[in-house]
Formats: structure tokens, C-alpha cells, sequence
């Protein structure tokens, strides 16, 4: 019996696969299980993890975008009576 076949139209993903046949020596059907399990693991991962461990991360990616030394004070916007400039 004849294995189901899975049809791709994609020059990228075709160039891909036959370069990374090339390289590895692997048939591409094997090349395309590794790929597709590897990201299964990668979302199952993912989505297993708890909310705030995903606002931990937004907010560690937010405070690389923050110059070094910035506060979060807002003086420059205040004179010394604590009103607006």
C-alpha cells in the first residue's frame, strides 16, 4: 500500500528541502517530518506556558527598547511645586 502524499506548491519551500537534502543527505520526506514535528513541539511548548511568563517576556522585550538611564519619573513635565510645565 502506497503512503498518502503531501503536495507543497511552493518554489521557496522546494528550494529549501532539496538544499537541505543536499546538505544533510536525508530523503526530503524525512527533512519535512523533522520540520513539522520540531515546530509542533516548539507551539505545544509555547502555548503550555503560564500567562504571566508571557508578560514577563513582553515586558523584558519592551525595557531593551527603553535607552540606558531612562525612568520612568516624568520630572522634566513637573516644576519644583509638582505642576505641570
Amino acid at each position: 500500500m502506497t503512503e498518502p502524499q503531501l503536495s507543497v506548491r511552493s518554489a521557496k519551500a522546494r528550494d529549501l528541502a532539496h538544499a537541505l537534502a543536499k546538505r544533510t543527505g536525508q530523503p526530503i520526506n524525512k527533512l519535512v517530518e523533522q520540520a513539522l514535528e520540531h515546530f509542533d513541539l516548539e507551539l505545544r511548548q509555547s502555548t503550555a506556558r503560564r500567562p504571566e511568563d508571557v508578560l514577563w517576556d513582553l515586558m523584558a522585550e519592551g525595557r531593551r527598547a527603553v535607552p540606558a538611564g531612562a525612568t520612568s519619573a516624568h520630572d522634566d513635565f513637573y516644576d519644583e511645586n509638582g505642576l505641570p510645565k
